[in-house]
């Protein structure tokens, strides 16, 4: 039986490669974790492998800005591999400074199918402060992301001091008439936040969590789902179950929307080459 096979790149700074690991493990994929400079070196191929992780942490101490070097190493040394990775159809997704390299590389948005132009940008907070909370996110019934099939609302922590997803207004309508606003803050019900803190915990443009390229194949958000990998994760799961065991019904104990969110990736990958 054929394996999918993700790589999660880890060091410089890099911290959430164990998590991510581990639930692309639950999700069935083969996670392999690689350091970046294995990559540049040649010693890993990239070729080798069905999907990409920028996964989360602050690459580089975020010296120079939120995911800006480590966009600079991996263009310089392996844009050509990227590139083709994106033409085999394969999927790349970036969580949290994961996303921020993704921008910084020109990889998300690929507005008319260009992954080398840099067009949005993922700056420091409104509030100020590093956030590191819960937050209700409302997904794109239309979007193509690979990765949000089945998921129409969740919640996923964020933490981040750099998550303000800003670009011109022209560059925020593209993306929405093109159902690449993959997730925005909401409140519980799935309303999207306007702008309201601490709904919408950084003052992004439109509420703007999450974006996709037009194939729907490279995704990239500032929250974390590796990071809802059990049921316990959750803040309110013993108020959620009490509520659920009052209408008759159970918490689901296996399959919380972090894993399905992962398990779509490796279902498609499954689907497209095997």
């Amino acid at each position: 039986m054929k394996t999918v096979n993700a790589l999660i790149l880890t060091g410089f700074g890099l911290n959430c490669d164990s998590e991510t690991a581990h639930v692309f493990e639950m999700a069935g994929a083969n996670a392999h974790k690689v350091h970046i400079n294995r990559l540049v070196s040649g010693d890993v191929k990239l070729a080798d492998f069905h999907i990409l992780v920028f996964g989360g942490g602050f690459s580089w101490g975020d010296d120079h800005g939120a995911g800006v070097i480590q966009a600079l190493k991996l263009k310089n040394h392996i844009g050509r591999d990227l590139l083709d990775f994106v033409d085999q159809g394969k999927l790349i997704i970036g969580i949290c400074n994961g996303f921020q390299a993704l921008v910084n590389l020109g990889l998300l948005p690929g507005l008319d199918s260009d992954y080398t132009k840099r067009s949005v940008s993922v700056t420091y907070n409104d509030c100020g402060n590093f956030r590191d909370q819960w937050v209700h996110l409302v997904a794109d019934p239309e979007s193509p992301c690979i990765f949000t099939k089945g998921i129409p609302l969740t919640d996923y922590p964020v933490r981040h001091g750099e998550g303000k997803f800003i670009a011109e207004d022209w560059v925020v309508e593209t993306l929405t008439a093109q159902h690449q606003v993959v997730f925005q803050y909401a409140d519980e019900d799935g309303t999207p936040a306007n702008g309201v803190f601490p709904l919408n915990p950084n003052g992004s443009m439109n509420d703007i969590a999450g974006i996709c390229d037009p194939t729907g194949r490279i995704f990239g958000l500032m929250p974390h789902p590796e990071a809802y990998n059990h049921f316990t994760n959750h803040p309110d799961w013993l108020r959620n179950r009490e509520w659920l065991k009052r209408e008759g019904k159970s918490l689901d104990e296996q399959m919380t929307p972090g894993i399905q969110l992962f398990k779509n990736g490796v279902d498609y990958i499954e689907r497209s080459f095997f």
